[in-house]
């Protein structure tokens, strides 16, 4: 599976006004992983919607007689290569 490095930008008045809250040290390694913590929170968010709407429409497809995927690669592969599939960017200009 590829990894995917994003890059945020922080100006030092962001970054102080973080560091009052976080705990921030002289690498900023504190910030960096709340910074992860938070990001990894909203994938497990995200997660958990797309899973249940699908495993529903899935459930109630007709035409789907596949066995549901228990893991979640095979499961997120499995509902984006439907054609009635649409990320949040299709949806969206809908």
């Amino acid at each position: 599976m590829a990894t995917h490095t994003k890059t945020i930008s922080l100006t030092d008045l962001e970054q102080k006004i973080l560091s009052n809250d976080l705990y921030n040290d002289t690498d900023n390694a504190g910030l960096d992983l709340w910074i992860q913590n938070a990001v990894d929170g909203k994938i497990n968010n995200s997660w958990k919607r797309f899973q249940q709407e699908w495993t529903t429409k899935l459930m109630n497809d007709s035409s789907f007689t596949d066995p549901i995927p228990s893991n979640q690669a095979d499961f997120v592969t499995l509902v984006t290569a439907r054609s009635d599939y649409k990320n949040r960017k299709q949806r969206d200009d809908d």
